[in-house]
């Protein structure tokens, strides 16, 4: 049973709830309320939350709920694609909670990740399906832009491991704020032979001299994954589960090619909006360098081809 704060957090009671799946470090439920509604609960200890089982509770533990709240919120402001509404967040005496409203995907397999459209506030007529309206949209998203590199609004990141302080360089804040963490991280852990990890940080002592032409900070997803953009049944596009930061706007570009989950319409339909600086698709596999060691640090080590790869194609 939910925990009455969450309840009363929503002014109705609860019909049924529904265990979606688990991640690293919360679950997801598809909960039915009283009122009508369905919506997405993720919870960072789901059998403190859904049971009466209680524990002391830190600050700490919202941490990343909350971050994933302000992350949609920011998204949310730059009007350009849809993102679930935050209904409600917050810590009881046993856990940390985070609701958002419920997505009705045309493919539901993401739910675990998803989130919600509810039917009255999308229509086929309004959002035209496919890639190509999806690789405009998000080209909004970037050009609405961002005020530094990393988050001028103290949201930190999802992960405790990596840091988003401001900076006025894209080149010093994916270097040191991205590949010289997860580094680190992945040294601490021994998920990289000593090999690899000479040849990482070998890039990340010359990013200023691997990146594109300056451009002003794009307003980033920062974890673009085929997972993390939704489908409604109206066609409509919404973005889930975001890292997001100001950056260059070919990191989210080079997310999304690595996950694949998007045509090629999506990406010309992106240029036809926001064309790419001469030379993108050799720092591909320089922004896909974050994304990599992160798996390889979840992974513990197992399935380094790709990220071996895309080294050797930065020599």
């Amino acid at each position: 049973m939910l925990s009455p704060a969450v309840t009363d957090s929503l002014n109705t009671g609860i019909v049924s709830c529904c265990h979606l799946g688990r991640g690293a470090a919360t679950d997801s439920f598809r909960v039915e309320l009283d009122d009508g509604r369905t919506v997405f609960a993720k919870t960072e200890r789901a059998d403190d939350l859904f049971r009466s089982k209680s524990r002391d509770h830190s600050a700490s533990a919202v941490g990343s709920l909350w971050v994933e709240a302000a992350n949609l919120r920011w998204l949310e402001r730059a009007q350009a694609l849809a993102v679930p509404e935050v209904l409600a967040i917050g810590t009881t005496a046993v856990g940390a909670f985070l609701i958002l409203e419920w997505v009705d995907e045309a493919d539901p397999s993401h739910a675990v990740d998803g989130v919600g459209a509810s039917p009255d506030r999308a229509s086929a007529a309004e959002h035209p399906s496919g890639d190509d309206e999806f690789g405009r949209a998000l080209a909004r998203l970037h050009r609405s832009g961002a005020r530094s590199f990393g988050r001028d609004d103290g949201a930190g990141n999802t992960d405790p491991d990596l840091r988003d302080e401001c900076l006025s360089s894209w080149a010093d804040f994916y270097s040191g704020e991205r590949l010289q963490p997860l580094i680190e991280l992945a040294g601490k852990t021994r998920a990289l032979p000593h090999p690899v990890l000479a040849n990482l940080q070998r890039v990340a002592d010359r990013v200023d001299l691997l990146v594109g032409p300056r451009e002003p900070p794009a307003r980033l997803h920062g974890a673009l994954t085929g997972r993390h953009r939704l489908v409604d049944r109206f066609g409509r596009s919404w973005l889930v589960a975001p890292k997001s930061f100001g950056g260059d706007r070919e990191f989210d570009l080079a997310v999304m090619r690595l996950s694949g989950g998007f045509d090629d319409d999506c990406y010309r339909a992106y240029d036809d909006v926001f064309p790419l600086s001469d030379g993108w698709q050799r720092r591909l596999p320089l922004y896909q360098l974050a994304p990599l060691i992160e798996h390889a640090v979840r992974s513990g080590g197992h399935h380094i081809g790709r990220l071996e790869q895309a080294l050797l194609q930065l020599r």
